[in-house]
This record gives C-alpha cells, sequence and structure tokens, in this order.
C-alpha cells in the first residue's frame, strides 16, 4: 500500500530524477572524495614506495583544537589556515582498544570547499595540503615531495 502523497494524481509511486550513472547523482562528498584521489594520484605515482602504509581519509568538518585555547598555534601535523584546520595527519599507533592502525591523512571536506573559488581551484587546494602532509609524514622539505609545485 502506498502513502496517497506518494501515489497522488494516479501515477503511482515516484522514483529518482536521476539514475545512479549519471555523474550529476554524486552527492558533494562523492564528488569531493573524487577530487581527493584525483590530486593523491600523482603524488602516490611518485611516492608510491613511501606511502604503502599511509592512508587517506575524508571527514566533513575537524573535531580537533589548538594546542593553546588562546591562540591558533597548531601542532606540526595539522595543516590550518588561521584558526581553521585543513587537513590532520594522524601518525600511527595504537588505538584505544589497543588495535595497530596505520598512519593517515585526515582532510577536512568543508574548510577546503569554502576556501576554493571553483573545482580546478580546490583541486590545487588539496594537492597542497596533501604534498605538505606528506612532507611532514616522510620528515622531508614540501619542496621534495612536490618540486615544481603542481
Amino acid at each position: 500500500m502506498t502513502s496517497r502523497s506518494a501515489a497522488r494524481r494516479g501515477r503511482g509511486v515516484r522514483g529518482p530524477v536521476l539514475p545512479p550513472s549519471v555523474p550529476a547523482r554524486r552527492t558533494r562528498g562523492q564528488q569531493f572524495d573524487r577530487l581527493v584521489l584525483e590530486a593523491f594520484a600523482p603524488l602516490d605515482a611518485r611516492w608510491h614506495d613511501r606511502l604503502t602504509k599511509l592512508d587517506i581519509a575524508v571527514d566533513d568538518v575537524p573535531k580537533i583544537r589548538p594546542l593553546h585555547p588562546d591562540s591558533v598555534t597548531w601542532p606540526e601535523e595539522v595543516v590550518a589556515d588561521g584558526p581553521v584546520p585543513l587537513s590532520r595527519l594522524i601518525p600511527a599507533g595504537m588505538d584505544r582498544h589497543d588495535m595497530v592502525t596505520r598512519a593517515r591523512i585526515v582532510i577536512f571536506r568543508k574548510p577546503l570547499e569554502l576556501r576554493a573559488q571553483d573545482p580546478e581551484d580546490l583541486l590545487e587546494l588539496l594537492r597542497e595540503v596533501l604534498v605538505q602532509q606528506i612532507a611532514t609524514y616522510l620528515g622531508v622539505d614540501p619542496d621534495v615531495i612536490d618540486p615544481i609545485g603542481g
């Protein structure tokens, strides 16, 4: 049995407007994930042997605070734009359940999207953040990771 609003005017239950295979059907989060992979691909191709134990994750908003509440000083593993963190490198270690965890870079979607003018600008910003985090992970200068700057 269908509700009255779903079967209004005798047309039956409404279906999706766009089929799942159409790019416009992707959510903003899915589109962002695709851009992260696109930004990471050339860096991974160049440094793959040294990045095999590194994961990339996406979170909508940061859930971390500065080192000192009265300042915007962030630990070395956080890439920030003033008071707003854009990404964080979480080193390998043990979690609260004594399980071994891999190192991972967490990219914060909403702060990055708000800073980008268009998808190309967002891709460039993602690449810059990933270069900084990979450099921190490997303990080298960002110019070593991406000597031509994109």
